[in-house]
């Protein structure tokens, strides 16, 4: 589909509604490795293809995911879904991203003993280990770039604090993801910062 077309796609009409389960059940099915592994499919969807959000908005959308409890692609999910049609559109990304799990799962139990044993499937979740801890540091690299280039101290100063307190000191993540954010309720409310 040409991005003519995508951006002729009303947001009321089945064809919309059909994109976006598409576009999320393959998202779902390919993030691999935790949650942060969704960034860069959700930019490469959304942001580069489809143009339906930009970086920023993605960034949030994900911040904010990771936030909440639960799973960061549901919570993605609701977001992006809600963001795009309302609550029709967040009940279609909702279980576009609830169904690739659930179809893996489903064969996963049918043939456990097979899988549990199998040599060759523990390889091959290793090297999709080794695949998403590349891109989890490619986004962190990104992330990291963009803040580089404001040149503004206090991010930079966030991130060096954060990593140190978690990686050197072991403080829990969800507290740090908590004082972060009330630093940066309390501290970056310039336009500078944004």
């Amino acid at each position: 589909m040409s991005e003519e077309e995508l951006a002729r796609v009303r947001k009321d009409t089945p064809h919309f509604f059909w994109e976006l389960f598409k576009s999320t059940f393959l998202i779902s099915a390919f993030t691999v490795g935790g949650g942060f592994v969704i960034i860069p499919l959700l930019r490469a969807k959304y942001v580069d293809e489809y143009g339906w959000l930009d970086d920023k908005e993605t960034l949030n959308l994900v911040s904010i995911a990771q936030s909440m409890p639960g799973v960061v692609a549901c919570n993605s999910a609701i977001m992006l879904g809600y963001r795009m049609a309302g609550l029709a559109g967040t009940l279609t990304t909702l279980f576009a991203t609830i169904l690739p799990p659930l179809i893996t799962i489903s064969i996963i139990s049918c043939f456990y003993d097979l899988f549990a044993h199998n040599e060759y499937v523990r390889y091959a979740l290793k090297g999709m280990q080794c695949g998403a801890t590349a891109i989890i540091i490619n986004v962190a690299y990104d992330l990291l770039k963009k803040q580089l280039k404001k040149k503004l101290a206090l991010p930079l100063a966030i991130i060096a604090g954060t990593f140190i307190a978690n990686y050197c000191f072991g403080i829990n993540i969800m507290l740090l993801v908590v004082l972060d954010g009330l630093i940066g309720l309390a501290l970056m409310r310039d336009s500078k910062y944004n």
